[in-house]
């Protein structure tokens, strides 16, 4: 392939030899070219319009000193001389920069006397910000506390949240003077780490700055499920959470045991402490906020398992939430599978007994008499304690004490007595494991209540409360009764292990999030709404909104959703504007009316699912009406159903729309779908109904109430269909051969438009040769034109030339032939003087030869002259 390009280059170099003009044309247009080029780029000019200048973006009589030409530096000089600062970083054209603007001028309002609010516009291209910095969203806030920071918020852009962020960037550490601050503290949503330092013997004790540092980490690292940092200064108040010595660090935990900062083994800084505290918290209920964007977080939190999801209006500054208390109270009952000893009252901070309770089947003769025994594990064991000295309680030895109790169960059966009776008994794993087991049987009243009790919960979620139900658990059931053995209370204890539909909860501020709540089927005004989403069985509750949202309501919907079988009904989105009321040719169903119309045993359905998006599917509907007059019975049902706007369950949902499926009348089960393959119209709808539908026998003579003007009726309809099926397989015939000769037509005419393609390039061709040709014969004209103009003027110039010429020639023939006359006049008067005077020959002879030499010199003067 290189050797005809190498073939062709030297061909054209043998050219440019032999004719050098066309060698130096080439060169004279190459250089032409390159400078019209670089003149073109060198006289190019910015077309982009120059940004205009920035202006305020906060008002002049705001709080906020903004710094609108992006100067990051003065905002760091600003920096150094306060102790709090919020720097809002913003773009002017964001819409989020926009949103958040009242929000901080409304939080700088509160704390401007405590907080310098500075606001600096990062987009200017010739501020300092933009040049130093980079930014992937805006607005950003970044908090800094003196020297430490920046501390980034990205928390909802409300001035409630902002605030409260900022409030704790300047207090990250309280002060806790009291046994009721402590109990306060304790009891709180967010994990608690407390630090006891000694300020008596000087006021700033070894390790606080650390342990004030490492409280501004936390609210580095985590922004929503942050930590509460506290400092004791009393040494008693220390010792009643196991602090004996300055400088120790407390992590309480309401369920597992609490622990205290190893200094043996990590090392005393701020960053230790803070990844000591994230790492070993107990978190049990979760705050997820949405950023309403594209986000993977609500999915990934529901591929965890079962989630209870609770929606409430959530104030941050508010000092007392009453209904987060009530929903922190529940979420404790349902951790506390062993009644922990850490988990403290609020009356008098006692620690429970590691126990658990179990109910034993009934009597065989007295079918409402049980034992229930409470099962405690001893807590004398021969092992070291630990720092915090709390006894030792989890639910590994909770379920080797019910394994040992199992092998017991006979002995407790048999015994009765309406007194509590307890024994100790070995473990049958270990020598050091005691246990005991505190039985008393409970009968009459106290079932009675329990079921009185469960049927009003039954009720409320719309069940039929006789319906018979599992009331009171067999021992496998690992007991669910405390040591009151009042069986209609504190049911939800320990439940989170002792069922596998482990629930996840989490907490939504209904403010930001009641979208979310909407879609999930929330309805009421007061936003207050909890559903459980359970993705891997593709199930959805929701919580019966006619009742308050309340600790007890979310008990009772918690322990319906943890039974075996569940009397929660599931939730499933109606389209409720498409019900219409009237007779209807095609039936419209929604998720309401589903059952009650396609699953109707008495009747056969056709039922058609489709989307409103769904093209193809609108094209359907003058079918399915020619379907519906056809066959114009009660027995069969024609409906269709949205399925973008009513969930079914799934058993019923369908893959692709439009979808057609069967439902023959008394064998619902037998649901058949519409093939894929085959083509939608009247007559193959048609023999898809006759094929699976239940049709009369007729071998069977008619009933007798059956009148004969209708069965002549019937049979008349049914040639009158046949007749119809004849006529449109006439038709269909008819339409297949014009669509034939149609395809013919289209092939000849795509035939024929190639060739008519080609034949315009063609002729493109030729009419782009004939305008080069016409080019080249233009500029040949214009040459010769010019060309013969140049020879005119030189052709004007010789005529005016030779007129001027030929003047002067006239006016020299003139002289000569004047000066002839006077010459021979002179020497006639000569001669005649010369014979009247009678002068000598020699005279004349001279005076002649004179006269003769001067004609001579005239008449070479003339033959010059004329030339």
């Amino acid at each position: 392939m290189l050797r005809p390009a190498w073939l062709h280059v030297q061909r054209l170099l043998y050219l440019m030899g032999r004719r050098p003009d066309l060698l130096c044309g080439a060169i004279a247009l190459s250089c032409a070219l390159f400078v019209a080029l670089r003149f073109t780029c060198s006289r190019a000019k910015d077309v982009v319009l120059p940004a205009k200048p920035p202006v305020h973006f906060f008002p002049l009589q705001s709080p906020v000193v903004d710094l609108f030409l992006g100067q990051i530096d003065y905002a760091e000089h600003l920096r150094q001389e306060s102790e709090i600062t919020l720097y809002f970083l913003y773009a002017p054209w964001c819409a989020q920069s926009i949103a958040a603007r009242d929000e901080i001028e409304h939080v700088a309002n509160n704390l401007a006397d405590q907080v310098l609010f500075v606001a600096v516009n990062c987009w200017w291209h010739h501020g300092k910000c933009r040049k130093q910095r980079s930014f992937f969203f805006y607005p950003v806030i970044h908090l800094y506390h003196r020297s430490f920071g920046p501390i980034e918020y990205k928390g909802p852009l409300t001035a409630g949240y902002i605030e409260k962020f900022v409030r704790r960037v300047m207090s990250p550490v309280l002060y806790i003077p009291s046994m009721e601050k402590l109990k306060d503290f304790l009891f709180n949503l967010e994990p608690g780490v407390l630090g006891f330092f000694e300020f008596n013997a000087s006021p700033q004790p070894p390790g606080y700055l650390t342990f004030f540092r490492s409280a501004l980490h936390s609210l580095q690292k985590d922004y929503i499920d942050t930590i509460r940092f506290g400092v004791i200064t009393c040494r008693a108040l220390a010792k009643e959470i196991s602090l004996s010595s300055p400088g120790s660090v407390y992590l309480h935990r309401n369920l597992n045991s609490s622990l205290v900062y190893p200094h043996q083994e990590m090392n005393f800084t701020a960053a230790n402490i803070c990844k000591w505290a994230l790492d070993n918290r107990e978190t049990l209920l979760h705050w997820i906020r949405p950023h309403g964007g594209k986000s993977l977080l609500l999915n990934n939190e529901l591929k965890k398992g079962p989630a209870l999801f609770m929606f409430i209006p959530f104030n941050p500054l508010a000092e007392e939430q009453p209904l987060l208390h009530e929903i922190m109270e529940v979420v404790m009952k349902y951790n506390s599978c062993t009644q922990s000893p850490q988990h403290v009252e609020r009356e008098d901070v006692k620690p429970f007994p590691c126990c658990n309770t179990v109910v034993l089947p009934p009597w065989p003769l007295l079918s409402r008499v049980h034992n229930v025994c409470e099962l405690c594990v001893n807590q004398s064991r021969g092992v070291s304690p630990l720092p915090v000295t709390e006894p030792h309680c989890n639910f590994v030895d909770i379920a080797a004490a019910l394994d040992s109790f199992y092998l017991k169960e006979q002995i407790f059966l048999n015994f009765m007595s309406t007194v509590r009776g307890c024994s100790n008994f070995l473990s049958s794993y270990s020598p050091y494991f005691f246990y005991s087991a505190c039985c008393q049987t409970v009968s009459g009243g106290r079932i009675a209540s329990y079921q009185d009790n469960a049927s009003s919960v039954l009720s409320s979620q719309g069940k039929d409360p006789n319906e018979k139900s599992h009331i009171v658990p067999h021992i496998e059931e690992k007991g669910q009764r405390t040591s009151s053995y009042d069986l209609t209370s504190h049911a939800l204890t320990g439940l989170r292990c002792r069922t596998n539909k482990t629930l996840n909860m989490y907490l939504l501020d209904s403010n930001i999030s009641w979208v979310y709540a909407e879609r999930l089927g929330a309805s009421s005004q007061e936003r207050k709404f909890a559903a459980i989403i359970d993705l891997k069985e593709e199930i959805h509750y929701i919580i019966d909104q006619s009742q308050p949202l309340i600790g007890p309501t979310l008990e009772v919907f918690i322990q319906n959703f943890s039974k075996v079988y569940s009397p929660l009904r599931q939730h499933l989105a109606s389209d409720t504007a498409s019900s219409m009321s009237g007779p209807q040719l095609i039936t419209e169903v929604t998720s309401s009316t589903f059952r009650q119309v396609v699953l109707d045993s008495r009747k056969d359905v056709l039922l058609l699912f489709y989307t409103t998006w769904c093209g193809f599917c609108a094209t359907l509907n003058h079918i399915f009406i020619r379907l519906t007059q056809l066959l114009a019975t009660d027995s069969l049902i024609v409906a269709r159903i949205n399925i973008a706007q009513n969930d079914l369950p799934w058993e019923f949902m369908v893959d692709r729309v439009p979808t057609i499926m069967f439902f023959p009348q008394n064998r619902k089960d037998g649901s058949v779908k519409y093939p894929e393959d085959m083509q939608i119209n009247v007559p193959n709808l048609l023999r898809f109904i006759l094929k699976y539908a239940t049709l009369p026998s007729s071998a069977t003579d008619p009933p007798a109430s059956c009148p004969m003007h209708y069965l002549r009726y019937k049979e008349d309809h049914v040639s009158y269909l046949e007749r119809e099926i004849r006529r449109l397989r006439a038709e269909i015939e008819v339409l297949h051969e014009a669509q034939d000769q149609l395809a013919e037509h289209i092939s000849e005419a795509r035939r024929d438009a190639q060739e008519l393609r080609v034949q315009k390039q063609k002729l493109e061709q030729h009419n782009k040769a004939l305008e080069e040709h016409k080019e080249q014969l233009q500029a040949l004209y214009e040459q010769k034109a010019r060309e013969a103009g140049t020879m005119a003027d030189k052709i004007k110039e010789l005529v005016a030339a030779s007129e001027s010429l030929l003047a002067e020639n006239a006016l020299l023939k003139f002289l000569v032939v004047s000066l002839e006359a006077k010459n021979k006049a002179k020497l006639e008067s000569e001669k005649q003087e010369n014979l009247e005077d009678g002068s000598d020959g020699t005279e004349v002879s001279e005076g002649s030869a004179e006269v003769t030499e001067g004609s001579v010199t005239l008449d070479y003067n003339k033959d010059n002259r004329t030339d």
